[in-house]
């Protein structure tokens, strides 16, 4: 599992996925505030660097891996 997102996704990814938790967990009643878990997804993301589905795309935005593949 290698680092495939550039510092700015990360940021992104980071930020969304708290207002996603906090804003669904604090706005939802009762049992439907379990869709505040959907956060997790670009958190957890965020915060290991590695997305799955950027791997099954071919997708990578972190410039080390663009300079490591140039070579």
């Amino acid at each position: 599992m290698s680092v495939n997102e550039g510092s700015k996704d990360r940021i992104i990814r980071v930020i969304a996925g708290l207002i996603i938790v906090v804003v669904l967990a604090v706005f939802l009643p009762g049992a439907a505030k379990w869709w505040a878990l959907i956060g997790l997804v670009p958190l957890i993301t965020g915060l290991t660097g590695f997305c799955a589905l950027y791997t099954v795309l071919g997708i990578k935005t972190c410039p080390m891996n663009a300079k490591a593949k140039k070579s």
